[in-house]
């Protein structure tokens, strides 16, 4: 399976407290702070000329604040997918991350937590869910879900997708190429 040759737009949702602390929040169902609203806020302003037709959206409340404030400046639909959810990290939700991070990474899951390919899979159905609909789409949604899409796409790892940053890709004109990101002006990553 791969990721859908599709032109697409990716947000990490707006920062939490937990985001601000460092630490891992998964499914727990943290709210966006000050900060998080602003940078929803700020997105939805760098969007406005964007085209974007769709937005899909993670289920979990921050994602969907987040996509809630975009579309409302946009005027175009929200649609939540399941599987755009964050990783299960289990035990170690609401921890920092250590040395159980990167053997997850390797397979060694923690109590609870979902297996790290069987999220990546999840993760590419929900992004090949949401590259279906009507575009340019939208997708705000986590940091988990954007490693399925460097992985899927052939894009170079990065250690972290800041938070509330808009970021353009399209796919390579050659199917063995990477994919083409470019952050959108006005942020800084």
């Amino acid at each position: 399976m791969q990721l859908l040759r599709q032109t697409f737009y990716f947000l990490r949702h707006g920062e939490t407290e937990w985001n601000r602390r460092g630490l891992i929040q998964g499914r727990v169902n943290m709210p966006l702070n000050g900060t998080g609203l602003a940078q929803a806020r700020a997105a939805r302003e760098l969007l406005a000329g964007a085209g974007i037709a769709t937005i899909c959206t993670s289920p979990l409340d921050r994602a969907r604040l987040t996509a809630e404030i975009i579309a409302a400046g946009l005027h175009v639909p929200v649609r939540e997918i399941a599987n755009l959810g964050e990783c299960r990290f289990g035990t170690c939700e609401g921890q920092p991350k250590g040395p159980w991070y990167d053997a997850w990474r390797r397979g060694e899951t923690p109590p609870g937590a979902e297996k790290f390919a069987l999220f990546l899979e999840r993760a590419l159905e929900g992004l090949n869910e949401a590259l279906a609909a009507p575009g340019p789409v939208l997708i705000v949604a986590h940091g988990g879900i954007y490693w399925a899409i460097e992985r899927f796409a052939g894009i170079a790892r990065r250690d972290r997708v800041p938070n509330g940053v808009p970021l353009f890709h399209a796919p390579p004109p050659k199917p063995l190429l990477p994919w083409r990101r470019q952050q959108l002006a006005g942020f800084a990553a």
